[in-house]
């Protein structure tokens, strides 16, 4: 069985900071994830080293995309492939032979077998409609990344919205960019607003366990306790260790008198996060509710 590591060891080992590291999952660089395989460690190496040599997270994201749809068979080519920083360029080898990632153009000339086995991966030029799409995207992901760079920068808020959006028209589907633009209107208490972004994030993609979490914290807020704890759960099946959401739907529970549930996810949550300033605070809950416990079953006792 492959060793797994904590989020908390992958930090120390890598010298990543968190900011970075939720960073890169906001960006759906990599996923979220409480605790890393090995190949895990080799796509975060693989980002490290292209930030280090000023890549940015766009040309990055751009990359990914271009090699994904030019090398089918290749799932994740952060894992998969040997990708590196050429200046401000990503180059790709693929079988040994350097290519250029984000066009998928051969650096080299080959023999005609070498050739012949190349062109195997990739697929027919695109259509003009598809080119056209693929700027949007492209388009789409620079605003996004825009947003990501002005709420970095303590912006105005208007313009870090209206960055967001132009993402958003761009590219309807941008998750990432509804989740950024509900969790403004969250902060401003527009829930309204807020809801609606996190269900278009949502309908955009079903499995983004951060807007499942965010809708979560959205119901909690206003006091919809059971639509909360369904959100939080909903982000727990996709991601399991998933800590700050044991975190949250732990309270869920203890508020509306589930003890045993309570318990279950405050064991979870410090299992997962074991030295954090927050888990104090679990510590704390989970043994009130462990001494509760104790009291009711010696009442019920018979002399």
């Amino acid at each position: 069985m492959t060793p797994l590591h904590s989020r908390a060891a992958v930090r120390r080992l890598l010298q990543i900071s968190d900011a970075r590291l939720r960073s890169w999952e906001k960006q759906k660089l990599i996923p979220f994830a409480a605790e890393y395989d090995l190949r895990d460690l080799v796509a975060l190496r693989t980002l490290l080293q292209l930030a280090r040599n000023r890549v940015s997270p766009q040309k990055i994201r751009l990359a990914l995309h271009a090699l994904r749809d030019k090398l089918e068979h290749i799932a994740n080519p952060l894992t998969e492939l040997k990708l590196y920083a050429d200046g401000k360029r990503i180059r790709v080898e693929v079988d040994g032979q350097p290519m250029e990632a984000e066009s998928g153009q051969l650096l080299l000339d080959f023999s005609h077998g070498e050739l012949k086995r190349l062109l195997e991966f990739r697929v027919k030029e695109p259509k003009e409609d598809t080119r056209q799409k693929r700027q949007q995207n492209a388009e789409a992901a620079h605003w996004f990344e825009r947003g990501l760079e002005l709420e970095k920068n303590a912006a105005p808020v208007l313009d870090v919205i209206e960055a967001y959006q132009k993402a958003i028209e761009l590219d309807p589907r941008t998750a990432g960019a509804h989740v950024n633009l509900g969790t403004i209107f969250f902060n401003a208490r527009k829930w309204k607003e807020a809801e609606y972004h996190y269900k278009q994030a949502l309908q955009a993609d079903p499995n983004y366990s951060l807007a499942h979490f965010d809708l979560g914290n959205l119901y909690d807020e206003r006091g919809e306790h059971s639509l909360a704890a369904e959100h939080y759960m909903h982000a727990l099946r996709i991601a399991p260790n998933y800590a700050d959401a044991h975190y949250n739907l732990a309270l869920v529970y203890q508020s509306s008198g589930q003890t045993m549930k309570a318990v279950h996810h405050w064991m979870t949550y410090l299992k997962l996060d074991p030295m954090s300033q927050w888990s104090s605070i679990a510590r704390r809950e989970l043994t009130k509710l462990r001494q509760a416990t104790v009291v009711r079953g010696s009442r019920g006792e018979t002399p």
